[in-house]
Order: C-alpha cells, then sequence, then structure tokens
C-alpha cells in the first residue's frame, strides 16, 4: 500500500478537525438512516468538526461511507475526525448509569430507572414481566422479581426498559455458580425457591456475618414446618418500606409468611450473590428466632423463650 492512502487521511483529519471547545463534550444524535452528508451537517453544527466538506471527502476515502451507525454520541471536544469517525463506525454511543443496590424491590428499581435513565416506571415493569425472559430464568410467576441483579450498569441513551432488563438479567445468569445447581439437588429446591429464600435473607441481615445464620433460622424453620414469619415479607406485602405495626403482620397477602406457610410465591427482592449463596450453604445451627441488635447485628436464639430474653435484654439497653 503506498504512502499517499496513510498520509492523506491523516492530513484530511487534522484539516476537518474543528477548534477546540471549552466544554468536555457535545453531545449528538444521528438519527437511524441518515446520509453522510445530514451528518456531517450535524458535526459541524455542534462544533464536533471544523469543516463539514473535507469530513466527507476523508469518510469517503477510508470507505467508511456506509458504516456510520445511529444513535446518541457523546464526542470529546479535543477529539480528530478520525476519532469522531471511529466512534460511529463502531457504534460508540453515549451511556447513562443506572445504579441497583441489593434488596430493592421492582417498583423501586422502576423509579431508579425512572430517574437515571428516563424510562417511565410502568414500561420497566413491564419489560420485567416479559414472557420469554421469565421462562428464561425458570421463574414460577410471570415476574423477574429476584433475576435484577443489583449492580452498576451502563446503558446507552435511549435504550429501551426491555434492553436494561435483558442487561440485569444477564448479569444474574452470569453471576450464578454451576456448583449451585448440584446444591439445589441436595436442598430438594428449585432454583426459584432458592432466590426467592435469598431475597428475604437479603431484606433481614444488615450484616454480611450475619447471612448464613439468618439463612440457618429459615432453613430450620422450613424443615420443622414453621411459618417463616420474616418482616420483609410484610413489607412487600403493604408495597412500601415504613416501620411496622402490629396490625400490618395481619395484612392478608399471599407474601405474608406470618399468615402463609413456607415460602411467598416469588421472591420479593433483589439479592446479591453472597446471599444467594448463604441461602443455598446455611451455617449449621439449631437456632430458630433473631431480634436485631444495636447497630444492625442480629442476635440468634434457640427458643421462643430464649427470643424473648433477648428482645428484653436489647430493648433496656
Amino acid at each position: 500500500m503506498s504512502r499517499f492512502v496513510w498520509v492523506v487521511p491523516a492530513l484530511l483529519s487534522i484539516a476537518c478537525s474543528r477548534p477546540s471547545a471549552s466544554e468536555k463534550s457535545v453531545r449528538v444524535t444521528i438519527p437511524r438512516g441518515a446520509s453522510v452528508s445530514t451528518v456531517t451537517d450535524s458535526l459541524t453544527a455542534r462544533g464536533v468538526i471544523g469543516s463539514a466538506r473535507w469530513f466527507r471527502l476523508y469518510t469517503k476515502l477510508v470507505g467508511y461511507e456506509r458504516t456510520i451507525q445511529a444513535g446518541v454520541y457523546d464526542f470529546p471536544t479535543r477529539a480528530t475526525s478520525s476519532e469522531v469517525l471511529r466512534m460511529l463506525v463502531a457504534g460508540r454511543t453515549a451511556q447513562d448509569r443506572l445504579v441497583v443496590p441489593e434488596g430493592l424491590m421492582l417498583e423501586e428499581i422502576a423509579a431508579l430507572a425512572q430517574s437515571q435513565l428516563g424510562i417511565p416506571e410502568q414500561d420497566f415493569v413491564t419489560a420485567a414481566h416479559d414472557s420469554g425472559l421469565v421462562e428464561r430464568v425458570g421463574a414460577r410467576e410471570p415476574t423477574l422479581e429476584g433475576y435484577l441483579y443489583p449492580n452498576t450498569y451502563h446503558a446507552s441513551v435511549g435504550a429501551s426498559a426491555l434492553d436494561v432488563v435483558r442487561q440485569m438479567v444477564s448479569e444474574f445468569e452470569a453471576r450464578w455458580q454451576p456448583e449451585w445447581d448440584a446444591r439445589l439437588d441436595t436442598l430438594q429446591m428449585t432454583r426459584d425457591q432458592a432466590i426467592t429464600l435469598a431475597s428475604i435473607i437479603e431484606g433481614e441481615a444488615q450484616h454480611p456475618v450475619d447471612l448464613r445464620y439468618v439463612s440457618s433460622v429459615y432453613h430450620n424453620r422450613l424443615s420443622r414446618g414453621m411459618r417463616l414469619e420474616a418482616d420483609p415479607t410484610v413489607i412487600y406485602a403493604l408495597g412500601t418500606r415504613r416501620r411496622l405495626f402490629e396490625r400490618d403482620y395481619r395484612t392478608p397477602s399471599r407474601y405474608n409468611t406470618y399468615l402463609i406457610d413456607g415460602l411467598p410465591p416469588h421472591a420479593i427482592a433483589q439479592p446479591s450473590a453472597a446471599t444467594i449463596e448463604a441461602a443455598l450453604y446455611p451455617r449449621a445451627s439449631d437456632f430458630l428466632f433473631f431480634v436485631a441488635g444495636p447497630g444492625g447485628r442480629h442476635v440468634f436464639s434457640r427458643t421462643y423463650r430464649e427470643h424473648i430474653a433477648a428482645i428484653r435484654r436489647i430493648r433496656d439497653r
């Protein structure tokens, strides 16, 4: 290949670069099906490049006329035209960030998606009931509650609710360990049941050291036919986070484990991998009760009498 082919594009790239600006980046939307001329005019109008004519010539010369991808882009103000073109060809579109902490309910994540990504809450909730994804994860109920893995996500500007939900489900699947499938057989549980249990543990344990002990309490109660009596399930039944009162524990709901036997129909929040592992590998114990102590740490008891005594000690402090 002659030296001309390499030198001329480089010179054109410099020639059509726009002047430096004080802004860190410039956002430009490239419509689907836009011609090179339309793209070039947009880039010139926004100050991304300095010369529309030279950019069109440079694009033609390097053979990228038909490979520019649509989308929303954030172009660095000091980018050369070759860098701008590489971004357009590679489809390196602008991204927004979605931060999802552990233990959130679906509706709470939907609110975050709206505030952080601009996705309407109802669109996100609808996407989280996508039948194909529900079938893919093996959920017992038509919801992805429990499978929207808590993490920090980067989504292209303008991404749909379903795009984001797919990304979260894929992250869940990536976090699931192959050896956990064998553990499910040992426990005689389905994955969906394990995720449901993990979501309850996530709502109870504030400290990592308590995870496996809280898990042991619930496993012990399940094996003895005792109700779980888990406060997070009451909160889920109410649909809002607030201090619980005595009347709340009598709220009729198929999620209220003070009133139903066994696990609720599906997860009540999104558990982390550490909590899922705790649900699968509880600490060996004969604990049947626990109560939150100072600083959120739990006090565990074997009998109801011990449990009541622990509550009194905590209240007297």
